[in-house]
């Protein structure tokens, strides 16, 4: 096994510990007489200089991934980028970071001093995005992040580490409508996102997509243990340009919504 196959399966591994929902999922599907394959995973990061975008994409293009696009999310104030393989058959990597400078000081400075305890070497190991929190937060510091933005929130008590693996519906046989699957999720007791609506997007945008409500999980603080939302799974339908070939692209709009998967209010 090359590294970044072994890159991808401690992600899966460590994923579905984070969010056992997708395995249940996973199985589901596959008692349906479905093969799963993945269109994409998200990775989450801030936007100081040691843990930017680039830094973090380093080990996929290192293996073969390029930059894509870029995406603007304005309400969220996040950039992010998508990465795709040469080998068509791999999953797309979206990176997304936060705008940290957006934010109150108070904030600005917790974040900043758990990024700033990170090594190069550290941030440099090709598999850092499995490496998830090596930095101390009490529960004051998470809420105060909470506050101000889930996201950030989200980074500081989970660390790096996948944030979703997506199933790509195209490759599903009963369930290659979302509608279809959504129902199916949701009668074997799943929560979606409703957010905009269950499914964002449309086949004008050539993006559908839809995602269950991020599991919960038991995080260990300096000062206490909370439970907070961790991962979620992500389930996306892509149609063909006008050249025939499938939309390989994101969506905006639709995936403002999506972000809201780990959202503790909803």
């Amino acid at each position: 096994m090359n590294k970044l196959d072994n890159l991808f399966k401690l992600m899966w591994n460590d994923y579905i510990k984070m969010n056992p929902q997708a395995q249940n999922i996973v199985e589901l599907l596959q008692g349906e007489g479905e093969t799963v394959v993945n269109d994409h995973i998200a990775l989450r990061t801030y936007d100081f200089p040691e843990v930017t975008i680039d830094k973090i994409a380093a080990p996929f293009v290192e293996s073969g991934y390029k930059e894509m696009q870029t995406y603007d999310f304005e309400q969220k104030k996040l950039f992010a980028k998508h990465f795709e393989h040469e080998d068509e058959r791999r999953p797309k990597v979206f990176i997304s970071e936060l705008l940290t400078k957006n934010f109150s000081e108070q904030a600005q400075k917790i974040m900043h001093q758990k990024m700033s305890s990170l090594t190069q070497k550290q941030v440099g190991d090709f598999n850092f995005m499995v490496s998830g929190r090596s930095w101390g937060i009490t529960s004051e510091e998470y809420n105060l992040l909470s506050g101000e933005s889930e996201y950030a929130a989200w980074v500081a008590a989970i660390g790096f580490r996948p944030n979703h693996f997506t199933v790509f519906i195209n490759e599903l046989k009963k369930f290659s409508e979302l509608e279809k699957l959504n129902a199916f999720l949701k009668d074997n007791g799943f929560k979606l996102n409703s957010s905009g609506g269950e499914i964002k997007g449309g086949p004008d945008q050539f993006l559908e997509q839809s995602s269950t409500m991020a599991d919960s999980i038991d995080v260990e603080m300096d000062d206490t243990t909370l439970n907070i939302p961790s991962c979620y799974f992500e389930f996306a339908k892509r149609y063909p340009l006008a050249n025939g070939k499938l939309y390989q692209g994101f969506v905006a709009t639709s995936a403002d919504k999506i972000f809201e998967s780990t959202d503790r209010s909803k």
